[in-house]
Formats: structure tokens, sequence, C-alpha cells
């Protein structure tokens, strides 16, 4: 079967469904929406998958009108190639114009917080994701919450919907020894390490996680924060750090290859996300199976794998306050409950976050839809395609 796999940008995440894809049966193409400049992932694609040259994917297009400006280019691909599937997410922007091509059969993936957060942006933006999802065949979700609002949303059945953490590779991700040697590298000497890992971007709560280890740091000095990444919010993260007098306390790295973010993980004494949207977050799950005890966003998908007080902490959505409370929970936590935390992660995410396993789930909905068992779904009259 030829495959589409149609994607926003080039990022670790496609990278990993794309090389499941290329280790199976079908034939896979690759089409990519825009490049933003970033460089998510700076290895290549994996062998096998072709690439598909075309208008898009080769600058920056961020808004529906700008998307939607590449629907004539984005047919001629589909002429071309002539797909058995196209794979399509976010919602808003490949899997939009992939159902406005009245394209069959449609398996269009949820990112997350394109229907968290995205869907209810305005009404346009719920249009446009109600609009999709009806057409979709199949949806792809990687939690209960975002399966729970799809239904919601578009009145998909159960057999419309596989759901699946995107999981992680745990013998990349496992406890082990801080051979990174940060502490020593940084002179940071005895210090207590707080670990994120997610974007510099409003979304991510990049300022509340900031201003809650700042906070923290007033009442533990031996706390050290490493940020990895970046995004739009270097300089208002720049400028903060300088203006608390954070430096000695606060180390950027910037974006690191895949094979050091495990070593990062494995220096550090805890994880923070104060995301205000997830899904299943992977940073999560790569967190929990080093065996560090979290701080996540109190919020549905993260209460599917955290339980305050017990395998980490959650807490209140844009409180710095909370945050900060977590924290110092957590660094001041005796060897025997570290040990007892490491354990029950590294297990939680051996049962249930193990991507060889979980991953096989998607090649088995390419195999439903190719025997022609997703219904194609009813068009309700307020849906109808735009002139």
């Amino acid at each position: 079967m030829r495959i589409l796999y149609f994607s926003r940008d080039y990022t670790t995440h496609d990278r990993r469904f794309l090389a499941k894809m290329s280790q199976s049966r079908h034939e896979i193409w690759f089409a990519r929406l825009e490049d933003d400049g970033m460089e998510y992932e700076k290895r290549s694609l994996p062998d096998g998958v072709r690439t598909v040259t075309w208008p898009g994917g080769s600058q920056r297009y961020k808004t529906p009108a700008e998307w939607l400006r590449l629907m004539p280019y984005y047919e001629s691909v589909l002429d071309e190639i002539r797909p058995d599937l196209v794979h399509a997410g976010p919602v808003q922007s490949c899997g939009l114009l992939t159902a406005i091509a009245g394209f069959h059969p449609l398996l269009v993936m949820s990112w997350g917080s394109d229907i968290l957060v995205d869907a209810d942006r305005d009404e346009f933006w719920r249009w446009m994701t109600r609009y999709t999802l009806i057409r979709a065949d199949m949806v792809l979700s990687d939690c209960n919450e975002v399966s729970e609002k799809v239904c919601q949303l578009a009145g998909k059945r159960p057999d419309q919907i596989i759901q699946f953490p995107w999981g992680i590779d745990l013998t990349q991700f496992s406890p082990g020894e801080d051979t990174l040697r940060l502490r020593d590298r940084e002179g940071w000497k005895g210090a207590s390490v707080v670990l994120s890992t997610r974007a510099w971007e409003p979304y991510c709560g990049t300022e509340v996680s900031l201003e809650g280890f700042r906070l923290a740091y007033s009442a533990e000095p031996r706390l050290r924060l490493v940020l990895l990444g970046g995004g739009s919010l270097a300089p208002v993260v720049r400028r903060y750090v300088e203006e608390n007098d954070l430096a000695a306390a606060v180390c950027a790295p910037g974006m690191v290859s895949p094979t050091q973010l495990p070593e990062y993980f494995r220096a550090a004494d805890l994880y923070v996300s104060c995301a205000y949207s997830d899904g299943t977050s992977v940073s999560l799950l790569e967190a929990m199976a080093t065996g560090l005890p979290v701080v996540v966003t109190d919020r549905a998908s993260n209460r599917e794998w955290v339980s305050h007080g017990e395998n980490g902490w959650l807490a209140a959505a844009r409180s710095p306050e909370s945050v900060a409370e977590c924290i110092l929970a957590a660094v001041r936590l005796d060897p025997e409950q570290r040990s007892g935390i490491a354990r029950t992660n590294r297990s939680i995410t051996e049962q249930r976050a193990n991507w060889d396993r979980t991953s096989e789930k998607l090649l088995a909905a390419y195999d439903r839809m190719e025997r022609g068992r997703a219904a194609v779904p009813n068009m309700p009259s307020d849906c109808s395609r735009p002139s």
C-alpha cells in the first residue's frame, strides 16, 4: 500500500513515525507543510521514505489562509503520487487540506494541542476542526482527553478512533550514571538539578516554569535549572534570567541531539513541565522512564500517568506558586522515597509506553483501512465543503 504521511514540519516525533512506517511492507511518502526555521530534527529521513517535492515545506506557512493557498499544489501531489491512504496531522492544517481535497481513506492524527487548544480558538477554528474530523475515516489520538473531545466535536464512533501513547524507546531512556558530569561542568557541586525539555513557547508555560523555579530557588539555594531547547520566547527567557540574577543557577544548552537527550535526563534530579495543554507528553514519558520524579500541570492527560504525591506532583495550571511548592516537595525526598518513585515510573513506562509495542497499533490501523473496514463518515450540512 502507498501511504502519504503529511505533517506540519519535520520533528523528532515525525521521524519516529516515519521510521516505524518504513519498517512495514508499505511504500511511504513524506510531505512537509512548512519549514519554520527551527531545526527540530537533524537526522535525515529514515531509509526508504520518499520525499514529496512541492511548494510546501520550503518556508514558513503559519496561518490558515497561507495553508489554503497551497491547496491546488497539494491536490497535484495527490494526483501525482496517487496514495492508497493519507496519514495527516495536525487537524486544522494538514488534516484540513486533505479533507478539503476529498481524499479517502484519511487517517487524521491529532497532536494534542490542535484538539485541546486550537479547536476552541474561535468559531472558524472550531469549524475547521469539525470539518476535518467528520471527514476522517479514522482519528489517531494519544490519550483519553483527546479521544473524548474528538467524540464531542465530531460524533466519532469508538471504532473510528485509534488511541495509544506515542511512547518512547525504553533502551534509550533508562536510569543510569550522569555521564555528562553536569554538576562538575557547571560548577554546581551538591546541586539539585531541575530539567525542562519543553519548547520556549507560550503554550508550554515557559514563563510559569521560570517563575516557579525562581520561587523555589529563593527557598532552596542548591536548586539549579537546565532549560533545553529554544523558541520564540528566547528574548523573554534571557531577560528574565538576567533581571532576576539567575545566571549562575540556570543553564541553557540549546537544542541537543536525540542521542544527547537521555544524558540530560540522567543528569537531572527532577523533571518539570508547565504546559497549558498536552496529550500524552513524550517528554514526560522520557523522564519517567529515566526514573525521575516529575512536576507537571494538573490536567486530565497528565493524570493518566501521574498520581499527585505518589510518583510525581500535579501543579495548578498557570500557578508559579504551585509549581514552586511541588519542586520543593520533590527535591526534599529522602533516598528511599526517590528510589521508590524511580521504580514506579520505570515500571509504568515499561508496561504502557513501549514505542515498539504501542506503534504496532498504527500498522494495525493501516491494515484495517486497507481492508475497507473504516466506514466513510456522514457529512452534516453545517460542515459542507466551503466554496
